[in-house]
């Protein structure tokens, strides 16, 4: 398996707080960046190889041009199990499933986005999807270390079994019937976004239990889907938090657990 990268200072701080990190580079020419030296403490307590190179080098290495002087790679990892994590929500939890966004860019602003609104965990398909590599992490600006990221291979059934579950599966469709702010979101709940450009497909589109919109003046038609994801998730977090729901702690794959809103 070939190792995992990821570069950049809220990337790597957020691995290096998971656990999840297995060597560390930095580029001589920041290596008295104030920045930095809080990161290269934590990797010298956990008796990680920091190696140096200069600005160049490190850009290709990690094949980035924008590291902000420091970079990495992952220990191999154990990816979240949905199955746990259900498990500890216990018939109830905020979950976001990314119906084939290809951008990493994109990917990880809907990571940062889901963070921040107390998303439990997202779920992605295995094919035709973005994988959560380092552009994803670098501009999931650590989300991506601290939110449980599952990938299945049929989305259609893990979708299914979510039903069975209890989750309302909430599909947003620019044709959608109802309005997002019309929609009763205080319920164990599946939002779904779809993919840039297609949005969801026909298997998802089929299993939802509401397809929503979000109203939009002017001429404009649809939205970046890490824009739309913010806004939906948002509106879920203030219907859901507006109403007293409890938190809920949710460990990672490494255990460390979060405060997350049910």
């Amino acid at each position: 398996m070939p190792e995992e990268q990821l570069y950049g200072i809220h990337a790597v701080a957020a691995a290096l707080d998971a656990g999840e990190l297995g060597a560390l580079w930095i580029a001589t020419e920041r290596r008295d960046d104030e920045r930095l030296k809080p990161l290269l403490e934590k990797a010298r307590l956990q008796n990680l190889p920091v190696h140096e190179l200069r600005l160049g080098a490190l850009a290709r290495k990690f094949n980035a041009d924008k590291h902000q002087g420091i970079a990495g790679v992952l220990l191999q990892r154990t990816e979240a199990d949905l199955t746990d994590i259900l498990a500890q929500l216990d018939g109830q939890g905020f979950l976001l499933v990314l119906d084939g966004v290809l951008d990493p860019h994109n990917l990880g602003a809907c990571l940062r986005s889901a963070e921040a609104a107390g998303v439990n965990a997202v779920i992605l398909p295995k094919d035709n999807a973005c994988p959560v590599n380092a552009t994803a992490r670098k501009a999931a600006a650590g989300a991506a270390s601290r939110l449980p990221v599952c990938t299945v291979t049929n989305l259609a059934r893990t979708l299914a079994s979510l039903q069975e579950a209890g989750f309302w599966l909430v599909g947003m469709a620019g044709e959608g019937a109802q309005s997002l702010y019309t929609l009763d979101l205080n319920m164990p709940l599946v939002m779904i976004m779809g993919g840039e450009g297609k949005g969801l497909r026909r298997l998802t589109r089929e299993l939802c239990d509401y397809l929503a919109h979000i109203p939009m003046a002017g001429a404009m038609e649809s939205l970046n889907v890490s824009v739309a994801t913010g806004i939906c998730l948002f509106e879920a977090a203030r219907q859901r938090q507006g109403l007293g729901i409890q938190s809920v702690s949710v460990h990672n794959k490494h255990g460390h657990s979060c405060q997350q809103v049910t």
